[in-house]
């Protein structure tokens, strides 16, 4: 079995496939044409030494996933429906856009990753603390404090992966991170990237980013217990803004180490991401693997352009009622759980 760089996501109808130095965006549009964009790509940690170092190419990486991801989620939802104007930069964006000499889609990106991460952070971050110091005039060790607060945050993380589940839309991206994995594992099993190939493998995949994120949020139960409990609000919260980009950076040491091997100690330390991988990807139908299939080989950058165009002409599907639709989407739904 060998092994890959190639890594992506589900986004809107379509899967994002990321190499070293190419990515594939794929995406079925509602007329049922499979449509594909090809960028050349350069991680920050490569374009300087200093990134390139370890736990600090982890936080460098952390953030160009950030930007990296929502930038994709755009362009999936401008490919899926090219007449969707949800996306256009504010009034605002296009302003500091103007005024910086910067692209004004750069601009709503970097907005959009602020808004995301502020999100997160006072979510998964924040509110642990605030809930756990309720119970502070009970408890008198700060280590047992920041187990409590660990926890919280560990149950929110969770409650908020199953509760994004119940989405119809977000299942179908789901699907399509299914359709992802089912694709890597196949190619580094050194099988051809067919449809009935790539369905007899799993959903499950050791570098994927709900493992890392996973990993993020155990770590930081681990290094927030040298802290200490401050009972200054800011100084404990900023303490722990502080450490986050470290926590991001050994998680991802952390997850690299992991997929190194499948001998027995490498599946005991991974197995808790891939048990919450079961809530992040879902069985896809044979519609989204094809999807996936072009989106790998955009990525993967062996084939010429003449040549991609045809593998997404060749699976072009006529588009399915919308009973019918719904239909199948329920089945596939029911077969997964």
């Amino acid at each position: 079995m060998k092994k890959s760089n190639i890594g992506g996501q589900g986004v809107l109808e379509g899967v994002m496939m990321r190499a070293p130095s190419m990515s594939g965006l794929a995406v079925r549009k509602a007329s049922g044409e499979v449509v594909f964009e090809k960028q050349a790509v350069k991680s920050l940690a490569k374009k300087n030494k200093f990134f390139g170092f370890p736990i600090i190419r982890g936080i460098v990486s952390f953030v160009d996933m950030l930007m990296f991801g929502v930038n994709t989620i755009t362009k999936s939802a401008k490919l899926y429906d090219d007449t969707d104007t949800s996306a256009e930069p504010t009034k605002l964006e296009k302003y500091i856009a103007k005024k910086s000499g910067k692209d004004p889609m750069d601009v709503a990106m970097v907005f959009a990753v602020i808004i995301a991460m502020g999100l997160a952070v006072g979510i998964f971050f924040v509110l642990p603390t605030v809930l756990a110091n309720l119970l502070r005039p009970l408890i008198g060790s700060p280590l047992l404090m920041n187990l409590i607060e660990g926890g919280i945050r560990l149950t929110l993380f969770i409650i908020y992966i199953v509760g994004i589940t119940f989405i119809k839309d977000i299942r179908r991206v789901f699907m399509y991170h299914g359709a992802e994995h089912k694709t890597i594992n196949c190619f580094e099993n050194e099988e051809p990237l067919t449809v009935e190939n790539i369905q007899k493998y799993k959903t499950l995949h050791p570098r994927c980013g709900t493992s890392y994120m996973l990993l993020v949020v155990v770590l930081s139960i681990l290094l927030f217990s040298l802290l200490g409990w401050s009972p200054v609000w800011y100084v404990r919260i900023g303490l722990r803004l502080l450490m986050l980009p470290f926590v991001a950076g050994i998680s991802y040491e952390f997850l690299k180490f992991a997929a190194k091997s499948d001998a027995l100690f490498f599946r005991i330390i991974r197995w808790p991401g891939m048990m919450l991988q079961k809530l992040t990807t879902k069985p896809p139908d044979d519609s989204m693997v094809e999807v996936a299939i072009v989106a790998f080989s955009v990525a993967n950058d062996e084939m010429d352009e003449e040549s991609l165009h045809t593998l997404a002409q060749s699976f072009y599907r006529e588009p399915k009622k919308k009973a019918e639709s719904v239909d199948v989407q329920e089945a596939v739904g029911e077969a997964a759980e």
